[in-house]
């Protein structure tokens, strides 16, 4: 892969082609061409191919993509040949029904740990793994080996607790919290996650289908 910066929208639609390449394999489909893929995924197939292109294309005239390798390489490019050790701090519904789904384990994203302030919550278990008061947070964050903290706090106590988590050494947040946390002069990325958004970008859509 070349070092020059690949855009934020191309990084967005890799989890897309690596899901539909996995759909493929899982109906045993060998190889695909980009407009095959391009009908299936509703994005052109020029898209497609500029995409790929970013990180040494894959394809082969006459031939297309090979269905298996494609998965592989572009699993390699998103990281996800890897484990990643994942906390949760927030065991209210959101965070409960998170640390539920099991195929964040499927895909590598491990969870190790729960936090909370709310004392009804801590001492309970999830899939195994007892709630710890968010004052042992640090502690257990400098003793073991965590990569991903996913927060799903309220707006006005998440930017400390990022600042404090990324201080423990933590470099990703996946932040459910409503607000758009930056972390200045920090080694750490964040990706903020808006469900409200989502589901008003869908409410405007069903308001607005007379004028599509």
């Amino acid at each position: 892969m070349s070092d020059k910066k690949i855009s934020s929208a191309v990084i967005k639609r890799l989890p897309r082609y690596y899901r539909y390449l996995g759909e493929l394999l899982e109906n045993d489909v060998v190889r695909i061409s980009s407009k095959e893929l391009s009908e299936r995924m509703h994005v052109t197939a020029s898209q497609i191919r500029q995409d790929l292109n970013n990180f040494g294309g894959f394809g082969q005239q006459g031939y297309g993509y090979n269905v298996e390798h494609l998965h592989k390489e572009i699993e390699k490019i998103l990281g996800l040949e890897k484990t990643y050790n994942v906390i949760i701090v927030g065991v209210g519904n959101l965070g409960q029904a998170l640390a539920n789904y099991i195929d964040f384990e499927r895909k590598g994203f491990v969870i190790i740990g729960l936090f909370d302030v709310n004392p009804r919550l801590v001492g309970m278990t999830v899939r195994g793994i007892e709630v710890k008061d968010i004052d042992e947070m640090e502690a257990f964050v400098r003793e073991n080996t965590v990569d991903i903290a996913v927060l799903t706090l309220p707006k006005a106590k998440a930017p400390k607790v990022a600042t404090d988590i990324v201080s423990y050494g933590v470099k990703g947040i996946w932040n459910f919290a409503p607000i758009d946390l930056q972390l200045r002069d920090a080694d750490a990325t964040v990706e903020n996650v808006h469900l409200s958004e989502s589901l008003m970008t869908l409410s405007y859509r069903l308001s607005n289908t007379d004028m599509e």
